[in-house]
């Protein structure tokens, strides 16, 4: 099992945890990894593009000149997607995108970019999260004093003082164990997860 040394909101170390390899030291399987991203990215899309066919834009009831004899080329629309106006061929139509993935290789995915964070030394743990009131600039402090510049701060449960006054920093968010995800662990440089939040993942994933 590794061990993570513990800090406090001044950015002092206060002690150590000991991580369980079930959740932190999982094998890393970067296709998971890879599929889970794909997923979410794609579930997220509205797929509501639209652009319309020869047989939706308005006109060309007739051909515009007989078949033989002109010297043109034979038309049979002044709406086909050759023409100035006309439809567009193979055109995008509303339609979703999402597609699932079992249960067991999201979790398995998830607990590998967990481990990732751990081999690379950007999971920081803090001892608690707590703010006396709604202040950008007391959080962007805490996260001065542990040293996190673009970084996901998970908590155990909704903190309505930390979550309002992480809403103004540019580059840190905040979750809950809860909905934590593949994506959002991956584009943190540093993972920042409070004791009661280890506790909380190895609960619900080991």
């Amino acid at each position: 099992m590794a061990n993570v040394s513990v800090y406090n909101m001044e950015g002092k170390e206060v002690g150590t945890i000991e991580l369980n390899d079930a959740v932190f030291g999982a094998p890393v399987n970067e296709h998971l990894v890879h599929m889970a991203v794909v997923q979410q990215l794609a579930n997220n899309r509205q797929g509501t593009q639209k652009a319309k066919t020869r047989s939706e834009v308005s006109g060309g009831g007739r051909k515009p000149w007989r078949q033989k004899g002109t010297g043109h080329a034979r038309q049979g629309s002044i709406r086909a997607p050759q023409w100035k106006g006309g439809g567009v061929v193979f055109a995008p139509v509303p339609r979703d995108y999402s597609f699932k993935l079992n249960k067991k290789e999201k979790r398995a995915a998830l607990k590998s970019v967990l481990t990732d964070k751990v081999q690379t030394g950007s999971l920081v743990v803090l001892e608690t999260l707590e703010l006396d009131e709604i202040k950008t600039k007391k959080f962007l402090e805490i996260m001065k004093n542990i040293k996190v510049e673009k970084g996901l701060v998970v908590i155990a449960e909704n903190n309505e003082n930390v979550v309002l006054s992480a809403r103004n920093a540019a580059d840190v968010d905040t979750t809950l164990v809860n909905a934590i995800n593949v994506y959002d662990i991956l584009n943190a440089k540093t993972l920042v997860l409070t004791k009661d939040a280890v506790k909380k993942i190895e609960e619900v994933y080991a």
